[in-house]
């Protein structure tokens, strides 16, 4: 667990080649005090949270020491925020959901939100992970796959004739042996140097790695063919197969076994850099232009040049460069790459717009308000890449064993060869010794602590950037566990069940006061808040308003808000509430018998109804209504197909929330009406010392202590920051079939990597022994240990598919 003082520092690490590797480096970062380190094979690199007293060169410097090269990552330069943008989309509580705004628009619960997830597990430093780094991961893989190319290519077009001569007896000719060696010696030599080079660098720190097994593997084959031809240099001066008897020669196995290695890392550096795509992708669609608005001319200008405050041109078909708020124009926005979601917002003054998005139609005048590092997608990329660098509970295992894996086949090797000799009794004849010998080297050959090393790695990385591509965030390896144990799923209704795009349905005016009155300084208070319900309100107020005062709503001073109870401002000298019946009465208001009839049946034909008080004295209710989004029934269901039990839970009155569940699907028992924002999180409490696991779906800052408090937070990508940053899963879009999407995308990844973890055990535990028998050929040993590390990267990338 991070504390205060502690650092995140990124890492790019070159050389490392298997799990071993990757245990190593670990081990040697956490013998330093307070040092927590997270070593990521395929992306190459490493996540390490560092104390305050040891410098990022300490770092860089052990993980030299171990025969690596490590190079620190450097975060982006810290970006201007417009503080009137941190507040996210809205989604702040009202009489439905309970208001927490200000007249700002500001959340009060950020920091306390940041610093829960601070406490969670990173820093705020680890928000900072630069974009530019998080692509060089991705595209590290591709240069690899460059480098062994050519060593390949020489290695499969003399390995061929080697098999060929050696195999085949039609084809031998008089000391064909010897031909065979020369030919065998660039694969052994220039074409195996990344694993002899790997193994010394490994041999010089006194540690060992699949390298070290190839390494000797190889050497040992090849050496042995050697020291037979120059004890009998006529060995094979006849074709045939005869004085094979001796010994026989292995430049072959040492090839083939080179060949197919070389053949197996190659495509595994291109696997590897497949199930990078996703991400790669997510960061390349930012737009690289921008059309800036200066003093009534057109610059054009690099994106990441663009700062807060930036009034940006948008035209039709072009892609909105950072994130803001739209100042002119109305279009049709294309968020699909994103959220997921097809089906374009409608987008007008005032509207907030996100960068990479698309304008489908008008132009458009974008004031910036987040560039750089802060934008929405960069804060995807971060969130995606600080997930695949982290570790799932069940790959701990695989560490473990990983660390002792090498050492110990080395030891079995060793063992197998003098186990061989000692059952052939005091007289060892040459077939004796070359079955031994070839029992050994193929114990080398066969081990492969590499697929142990791959198998949780690549697994995360595909899932996790599939997901960005469905518009569906993980946060970390954990989440993969507590998706599959969850049993119950608490649904926010406003935003998550409904659209949350409430109307004003009706407004009702008490004696002494007119309708328009009533509903035009409800909008005047109203407007200083970012709630659905306030907004709306605001707007029907701001049409009614019409030209007075230009239509303009009148001004409020002393605007105050209270979670789960109303708003309150004065209005032109006269003080007006807006809430709930609780907010009324803590104010002071009396409410008759009559009046609460009408609040009563606005209800009962569910509405959400608001009261409005005049100088202390009630004059209307407002009535608004909401709509069910369009696939909420259908994610309801797949939810209970997932073994899900949900929950409805909402701040609104119980006929609205039992209307509602009845059109989803909800049990009536399953519904929590009238509840505030505290009331949410005892519920989550309730339910978790009833023994149940619980998983918290919702968009507004009110859900934020909740959905932290759930084993397993959702929060839905149009609510605000602080929802988002409290929870576990992101869903980019406002579909609440993306939260059973994403809880199905969770449960795949983390059954992939098991899968992958067993088929890795399984192999060592079955390959082994049968090479100790003398029951596998070394040639056909180096191609199994190739394909186990291909067949766990391509069982990942059969994640690639998933949502298709």
């Amino acid at each position: 667990m991070s504390q205060a003082g502690n650092r995140v520092v990124e890492l790019d690490i070159e050389g490392m080649t298997c799990a071993s590797c990757v245990n190593r480096v670990e081990r040697k970062l956490r013998k330093l005090d307070g040092v927590e380190a997270s070593v990521n094979l395929p992306l190459e690199s490493a996540h390490v949270t560092v104390p305050a007293g040891i410098t990022d060169q300490q770092i860089v410097d052990t993980v030299n020491a171990t025969g690596y090269k490590a190079t620190l990552r450097q975060p982006p330069a810290p970006t201007h925020q417009d503080p009137h943008d941190l507040g996210g989309h809205g989604g702040h509580g009202g009489p439905e959901d309970g208001y927490t705004s200000s007249p700002d628009g500001q959340s009060t619960d950020s920091g306390d939100m940041r610093k829960r997830a601070s406490e969670g597990g990173t820093t705020e430093h680890a928000e900072h992970v630069a974009e530019g780094g998080a692509q060089r991961d991705h595209g590290a893989n591709g240069g690899a796959a460059a480098k062994l190319r050519p060593r390949l290519i020489v290695a499969a077009v003399l390995t061929v004739p080697v098999f060929l001569i050696s195999m085949v007896p039609a084809l031998q000719f008089p000391n064909w042996g010897w031909v065979a060696g020369v030919l065998a010696l660039p694969v052994v030599s220039w074409a195996a140097w990344p694993f002899h080079r790997a193994a010394a660098v490994n041999a010089r720190h006194f540690a060992s790695t699949m390298d070290t097994l190839v390494s000797i593997g190889v050497a040992a084959a090849y050496l042995f063919s050697v020291w037979q031809l120059a004890l009998d240099p006529r060995l094979t001066e006849h074709p045939g197969m005869e004085g094979m008897e001796s010994g026989g020669l292995y430049f072959e196995v040492a090839a083939v076994v080179t060949s197919f290695l070389l053949l197996g890392r190659f495509l595994e550096a291109n696997a590897k850099e497949k199930a990078g795509d996703a991400l790669k992708a997510l960061l390349n669609l930012g737009a690289k232009d921008a059309t800036v608005l200066q003093d009534g001319t057109e610059h054009q200008i690099p994106a990441d040049q663009l700062r807060v405050g930036d009034v940006v041109v948008v035209r039709p078909g072009e892609k909105i460069a950072t994130d803001g708020v739209v100042l002119e124009g109305s279009s049709a926005v294309d968020a699909s790459l994103l959220t997921g979601e097809s089906v374009p917002v409608e987008v007008g003054p005032e509207s907030k717009v996100t960068g990479a998005t698309i304008n489908t139609s008008g132009r458009l005048l974008v004031r910036a308000t987040r560039v750089g590092s802060e934008t929405t997608l960069a804060q995807m990329a971060r969130l995606v890449s600080r997930a695949q660098t982290g570790k799932a509970p069940i790959a701990r295992l695989a560490d473990r064993i990983s660390g002792v894996f090498v050492p110990l086949v080395l030891v079995i090797a060793v063992v197998t060869f003098g186990l061989w000799l000692v059952a052939s009794g005091p007289a060892v004849d040459p077939a004796e010794l070359r079955a031994a010998f070839t029992a050994a080297v193929t114990v080398l050959v066969i081990a492969c602590p590499c697929a142990l090393g791959l198998a949780t790695p690549v697994g995360l990385l595909t899932g996790t950037g599939r997901g960005a591509q469905l518009g569906i965030l993980i946060k970390g390896p954990q989440v993969l566990e507590d998706t599959r144990t969850v049993d119950t799923i608490l649904l926010d209704k406003t935003g998550t069940i409904t659209s949350g795009k409430l109307s004003v349905a009706g407004t009702s005016a008490f004696e002494g006061h007119l309708e328009r009155d009533v509903l035009r300084l409800a909008g005047a208070v109203e407007a200083a808040s970012e709630h659905p319900i306030a907004r709306a309100i605001a707007a029907a107020a701001q049409e009614v308003q019409g030209t007075y005062d230009g239509g303009r709503l009148p001004a409020v001073e002393h605007f105050r808000s209270a979670p789960g109870g109303g708003v309150a401002g004065t209005v032109g000298g006269r003080v007006i509430l807006a809430g709930r019946t609780g907010w009324l009465r803590e104010n002071g208001v009396s409410i008759t018998a009559l009046q609460q009839e009408t609040l009563d049946a606005a209800e009962a034909g569910g509405a959400t109804a608001i009261w409005v008080a005049v100088d202390g004295v009630p004059a209307g209710i407002i009535s608004l209504q909401d709509t069910i989004k369009p696939g909420s029934a259908a994610a309801i269901e797949r939810l209970k197909g997932l073994g899900l039990r949900p929950i409805l839970l909402t701040g609104d009155n119980a006929a609205v929330a039992a209307q509602v569940a009845a059109a989803v699907g909800i049990s009536p028992a399953d519904v929590h009406a009238a509840v505030l924002p505290a009331g949410k999180v005892e519920a989550v409490k309730k339910l978790q010392a009833g023994g149940a696991t619980v998983a918290m779906a919702g968009d507004g800052v009110n859900d934020a202590a909740a959905l932290a408090q759930a084993d397993l937070g959702i929060a839905m990508g149009s609510g605000t920051d602080v929802a988002i940053e409290a929870a576990d899963l992101t869903v980019m879009g406002d579909d609440l079939g993306q939260v059973a999407q994403a809880i199905e995308l969770s449960r795949r990844t983390l059954a992939t990597i098991k899968t992958n973890l067993f088929w890795a055990f399984f192999y060592n535990a079955i390959g082994i022994p049968v090479a100790a028998l003398g029951l596998l050929n070394p040639m056909l040993a180096g191609g199994a240990m190739a394909a186990s590390s291909v067949l766990v990267v391509a069982n990942s990338l059969r994640l690639r598919s998933f949502g298709k």
